[in-house]
């Protein structure tokens, strides 16, 4: 595998020397230029993914052409970074150069390990952008597919797309939020029936008396209000892909009926004497435990092992190690339909760390939602800080054992452990308020009070 190029550019012999001994070290290959127009040359031949730039380069020794010289690489290519070391030191400078796309800015004499480890990480930046640009151009162009690498989460899309090969019926199970409706589309597309329509229902989402109608169709007066025969979802979908979400929510009259259309490939419109042949592929999901719920007596054994024929479970977004700055890059870029005149958003080291740390338990739909806020309080900046963040996204940053609370009092310290440790219980938990106060020892309602006074929800 190919060495990452990093152009090294300052006017000091000496220290290009030094330097392009350690960058070599570090496993770079390192390119030298000693002024603006031949490191813009050599940029321009080379095309180098890291530059380390000093901002005073002859021929003209200015901040003001050093950063010119900065724009011109970005305006060749944006997904450079460019770590700039000057001698001035001025924090205004600093922070316009970074403003104007610079990845970092470091003062000279620059420590060599500080510079290794910018280096280092604006590496593993460049890294994960390729990662999350090879999973994007790998996804299926219809509907996007599930993105991700965790293990758990390529074991259930490797099990879903060997059931998509057959016409056994699969049960998605998973939290809320975890991307079962992405699944069952998946399984569609990879299926033989992928020209076919896919229709999806969320069962808990309509009135079962209106449900009925919804899935298996009426006919002209058949009750009040049908005035005119209505195909239903089953024949909408034949030939294709019947998706039924929350299938645990079916009233036990309607469990019946699914249990005969599945067995008998065959449905009954409301108000009609004879039965309909459907050809469908069905799949349905649940962020219930089923078989709890068939030891409960709610929902039918004989309906459960029909629609289990292959049971895929999809993991949290906290059991996705690795996976949630690579979906939360993916959501910006999605995002930015949504905000007109929006610049390709990036997320900023310290906003990582924040993603990186919340127990997400609202799993993909919250870290959509999140990065769809984040963009819009972005204000039109390429990069997104922890402060685009909601309160309780950035607030799990607060780890004293890391120093990130350095010169805060003990006070404030304990208070960010407990908030960490609250979220970090909600969420292996699922939410569940009770489950979580036993867990760290709490009253339910001495949980509550410290959820209010940390702003959680």
């Amino acid at each position: 595998m190919a060495r990452e190029k990093v152009l090294l550019v300052d006017d000091d012999p000496g220290f290009r020397r030094a330097w392009t001994r350690i960058l070599a070290a570090d496993g770079f290959d390192v390119i030298e230029a000693a002024s603006a127009p031949d490191a813009l040359a050599a940029f321009e031949r080379a095309k180098p993914r890291l530059v380390v730039l000093d901002l005073m380069l002859p021929p003209s020794g200015t901040p003001e052409a050093g950063a010119e010289l900065l724009e011109r690489m970005l305006g060749l290519s944006a997904d450079a970074k460019l770590i700039v070391v000057s001698g001035t030191g001025e924090t205004a400078l600093s922070l316009a150069l970074v403003r104007r796309g610079a990845y970092d800015f470091l003062a000279k004499p620059v420590d060599p390990d500080v510079l290794s480890a910018v280096l280092a990480r604006a590496h593993a930046r460049l890294a994960l952008e390729d990662r999350v640009r090879d999973l994007e151009t790998a996804l299926p162009p219809r509907a996007g597919g599930p993105l991700g690498s965790a293990p758990a989460f390529l074991e259930a899309k490797t099990l879903a797309t060997r059931a998509a090969a057959s016409d056994v019926p699969v049960l998605l199970t998973g939290e809320s939020g975890t991307g079962k409706e992405v699944f069952a589309r998946l399984i569609h597309e990879q299926s033989r029936r992928v020209k076919a329509p896919f229709v999806a229902v969320n069962c808990g989402a309509i009135t079962p008396t209106l449900l009925e109608s919804t899935l298996f169709g009426h006919k002209r007066g058949a009750f009040t209000g049908a005035t005119s025969d209505a195909k239903g979802l089953f024949i909408e979908a034949d030939g294709g892909t019947l998706f039924l979400d929350e299938i645990g929510d079916l009233a036990g009259d309607l469990q019946v009926k699914l249990l005969r259309a599945l067995e008998a490939r065959e449905v009954l419109p409301v108000g009609a004497s004879k039965p309909v042949q459907i050809d469908v592929r069905f799949v349905s999901a649940t962020h219930r435990p089923l078989a709890e719920l068939v030891a409960a007596k709610t929902f039918r054994d004989d309906l459960y092992w029909r629609v289990r024929g292959i049971e895929v479970g999809l993991p949290r977004l906290v059991d996705r190690p690795g996976d949630v700055l690579l979906l939360a890059q993916h959501f910006l870029n999605q995002a930015r339909a949504l905000v007109p005149g929006s610049r390709e958003p990036r997320l900023s080291a310290d906003a990582q760390r924040c993603l990186e740390r919340h127990a997400w338990p609202g799993n993909l739909r919250e870290l959509r939602n999140e990065m769809q806020r984040a963009l819009v309080l972005s204000g039109g900046r390429s990069e997104i800080l922890p402060e685009d963040l909601s309160p309780e996204v950035r607030g799990v940053t607060a780890s004293p054992e890391e120093g990130e609370l350095e010169g805060a009092t003990l006070e404030e310290k304990v208070a960010a452990l407990e908030r960490r440790e609250i979220l970090r219980a909600l969420g292996e938990t699922k939410g569940n308020k009770s489950q979580t106060a036993e867990r760290l020892g709490l009253s339910r309602q001495g949980l509550l009070n410290k959820m209010a006074r940390f702003g959680i929800r």
